[in-house]
């Protein structure tokens, strides 16, 4: 009888368990409608913002700064990249179809697609998410040096637009490329990918099977992609309509979310007019003082009403004030603009007319960046320019060349759910801040983002450091002038062995100094102008050797023909015997000075000494004798170039002068090949494009110190018809060098100076006994 009593009581236990089960499926389903439901009404309108958008990306290629806003930036996560648990969140995908997932990433929020379809753009975005340098890159190709090859235009190439063509012509003309991709390290498409929105004029076509049809390709291993925009509307995912698989992508609006740490690049997005070399200069001058400006924060912009990126430019009137604080927006923009405006529309587009852009920015101590459709937008390019500091609002960005730049030294980064608190932020940054802030923009500006060809090469350098990671720049390099691009790590990857670090580690350059004379003429007897000039070098008592560079086509004299010195001289026979291989950085030269000599040169030993101890105070510039300098000739449209003695200069020729031996090493692996060949070809100009090079680097003028006013003469009267200074077209040749060095660089890097360094006492009417360099004072 109990049993029975038992069975029946675990039946119905068993059947109210059945019941409740059931009952909280009907209340899941229940909950699921609701949830779809509100969904379903607070769905962004499509048709207007269609109509908005399309209009917009029209406009997108006829950038102005004053009435259009640039903001083309991608959607991005709500929470920071620190609070991301990556491995868990890939082991609930599956579970993730809607709620915290879209929540996480709203560019997987895609509210007019299929389920299907967002899973397919879902797995294509996170396919080899994982990739590494270690995993999805070949180093066995880069064995024999790290060059880039491009695809030519008829493989998987077509038509490709303005900037791509830019791109690839940075390549082109970089120390990287190569025409043979036996020899190559990375493979760069000739297919352009730049712009993957669908519904702009620029959007290529059948690119996946262009790509797929590369016999090299190999799932994109060892391939580098460039792309600016991404996705399309309503969406704006990263999706750019084809599988890159394995290849690395340099891109503009990366979202953190997507990005693959030391593999993917962020670049900037930049406008179609942003020049391919040089570019404009900063606004930021060396006496600007004080720091701050007219107004401390500005924007001026478009403002969407609805669909990403709204958010925060909605809301930017909240902390506008209209008189240090000014930031104008305009909903004036699409052709169904005034169907779709608010009642703060009229209101804004009247103020938004009233200030001119570029004024605004010239003259703000901080921009504000705020996202807009993407994450990146042109305004972060134009706030480094102006030197006005950036307020970045763009949650989950990956800033340009975040891997190495350090962007807190540079910009504000706020919190878009943070607006309000943008002003007394603000208003917080002391003047010492602000001018450090300043100088630092304006340093990156000029070093990896004022032209096309910088940020290619800043993008490849950073490519090649991670292949080549045992010669690597530290973050020093990268972070202080004169930047990565100009800090070769194949030198060394110390930082104190660069000239322009002394300074800033407490460091000075050696004590001693090489002297190397160039010479091209044969040994004649000891009464030759290169024994003189020998023995006077090896009087000073800074002189550690002399190293004789034998590029004559007369066999080299034997040792008993050269003079007898105390320090040691060596004689090194030129294999080419170019005018280029003066600046060959031998391994015989081991001091930081080099004493650069021509052969007919005419220095004393006071002249060398004092010439040395100015050198020490300033190892990063060239600092000698004979001045030279140059000008903008307007009849012609082309510069000039003068020897006319006067208190302006802007070179010092090599032909005497004191420089760093780093610079060897960056005449003969950063200068191109043809300019070289060039220089060559005329046995003429090599101390031209050393004085170039030197004030690119530095942006500084070289050093001139108390000169003989004899020397011209006496150089021109030492040669015969051998000498360089004898040859009619000499001068005329060296007018055409200045105008080819300053096309490879893309704007005329030499500065004017007045600056004339004597030593004390100089001149003065007092006992010759009381002066320490007596000797020059005869000459």
């Amino acid at each position: 009888m109990q049993a029975k009593k038992r069975y029946l009581l675990v039946s119905v236990g068993a059947g109210l368990l059945f019941l409740v089960y059931l009952w909280a499926l009907q209340i899941e389903e229940f909950q699921q409608q609701q949830d779809q439901y509100q969904y379903h009404q607070y769905q962004l309108p499509q048709d207007p913002e269609f109509h908005q958008y399309h209009l917009y990306h029209q406009q997108e290629y006829q950038y102005s700064h004053q009435f259009q806003d640039s903001y083309q930036p991608q959607p991005q996560p709500q929470r920071s990249p620190s609070r991301r648990w990556t491995p868990s969140t890939e082991l609930l995908e599956p579970y993730l179809e809607g709620g915290e997932q879209e929540e996480d990433s709203p560019q997987l929020h895609h509210q007019h697609t299929s389920p299907r379809e967002r899973r397919a753009i879902r797995d294509n975005i996170y396919k080899n998410k994982r990739c590494r340098m270690e995993t999805c890159f070949d180093f066995a190709r880069c064995q024999s040096g790290f060059r880039v090859y491009i695809y030519p235009p008829h493989r998987a190439g077509g038509e490709v637009s303005e900037t791509y063509q830019k791109i690839l012509s940075s390549i082109e003309e970089s120390r990287f490329h190569t025409t043979d991709p036996a020899k190559a390290c990375l493979f760069v498409l000739a297919v352009d990918t730049l712009d993957r929105d669908q519904l702009s004029a620029q959007y290529v076509q059948n690119v996946r099977s262009r790509i797929q049809s590369l016999p090299t390709w190999n799932d994109g291993r060892n391939h580098l992609v460039f792309n600016l925009y991404s996705g399309t509307w309503p969406d704006y995912t990263e999706d750019l309509g084809f599988e890159v698989g394995q290849a690395m992508l340099a891109k503009a609006s990366a979202d953190a979310v997507n990005f693959r740490p030391n593999f993917d690049i962020s670049i900037p997005l930049f406008s179609k007019d942003h020049p391919l070399k040089g570019g404009a200069t900063g606004y930021l001058t060396l006496n600007d003082a004080p720091p701050s400006r007219k107004y401390l924060l500005v924007f001026k912009g478009k403002r969407y009403l609805t669909g990403i990126g709204s958010e925060t430019r909605n809301a930017l009137y909240h902390i506008h004030n209209g008189k240090d604080i000014v930031l104008l927006t305009t909903c004036k923009h699409g052709k169904d603009w005034e169907k779709h405006k608010d009642s703060r529309c009229d209101r804004d587009n009247q103020e938004y007319s009233q200030f001119d852009y570029q004024e605004l920015l010239r003259n703000s101590t901080f921009c504000l960046v705020p996202r807009g459709r993407r994450l990146g937008s042109f305004r972060f390019l134009e706030a480094l320019q102006a030197a006005c500091i950036p307020v970045i609002l763009s949650n989950g960005w990956e800033l340009p060349f975040s891997e190495v730049i350090d962007w807190r030294k540079a910009a504000v980064i706020g919190d878009e759910r943070l607006l309000l608190q943008v002003p007394s932020i603000t208003r917080s940054v002391g003047r010492d801040r602000i001018l450090a802030l300043r100088q630092q923009i304006q340093f990156l500006w000029d070093a990896y983002f004022s032209s096309v060809a910088k940020i290619v090469l800043t993008t490849l350098e950073i490519i090649q450091d991670r292949v080549v990671s045992h010669v690597t720049r530290n973050h020093l390099l990268w972070n202080s002038l004169p930047g990565g691009l100009y800090a070769l790590p194949q030198y060394s990857t110390d930082s104190a062995q660069f000239p322009f670090y002394y300074a800033m580690l407490g460091k000075s350059p050696s004590q001693q100094f090489t002297a190397v004379i160039h010479t091209v003429t044969p040994l004649q007897a000891q009464i030759s102008p290169v024994v003189k000039l020998i023995i006077a070098v090896a009087k000073s008592k800074f002189c550690a050797q002399i190293v004789v560079l034998w590029n004559c086509e007369k066999p080299l004299p034997p040792r008993n023909k050269w003079p007898s010195t105390s320090v040691p001289l060596t004689v090194i026979e030129g294999q080419a015997k170019t005018m280029s291989s003066r600046f060959y950085p031998h391994d015989a030269v081991t001091t930081d000075a080099v004493l650069s000599l021509d052969e007919d040169s005419v220095l004393s030993t006071n002249e060398v000494d004092f010439s040395f101890l100015v050198w020490q105070n300033f190892p990063e510039r060239i600092v000698g004798y004979p001045a030279r300098s140059h000008y903008w000739d307007s009849s012609r449209s082309r510069w000039g170039y003068t020897s006319k003695w006067t208190n302006d200069y802007s070179m010092v020729l090599t032909g005497a002068a004191f420089y760093h031996r780093y610079y060897h090493f960056l005449f003969t692996h950063l200068v191109p090949t043809g300019l070289l060949t060039t220089v060559d070809n005329m046995a003429n100009c090599e101390d031209i494009l050393m004085n170039f090079l030197v004030s690119a680097v530095t942006k500084q003028p070289p050093i001139k110190v108390t000169q003989k006013k004899q020397y011209k003469e006496t150089m021109m009267s030492q040669g015969s018809k051998a000498s360089r200074w004898a040859d009619p077209d000499h001068f005329a040749q060296r007018q055409t060098c200045m105008n080819a060095f300053s096309h490879w660089l893309g704007f005329m890097p030499l500065v004017h100076s007045q600056m004339r360094l004597d030593p004390v006492l100089f001149r003065d009417q007092v006992s010759m006994l009381r002066k320490k360099y007596r000797d020059i004072e005869r000459l």
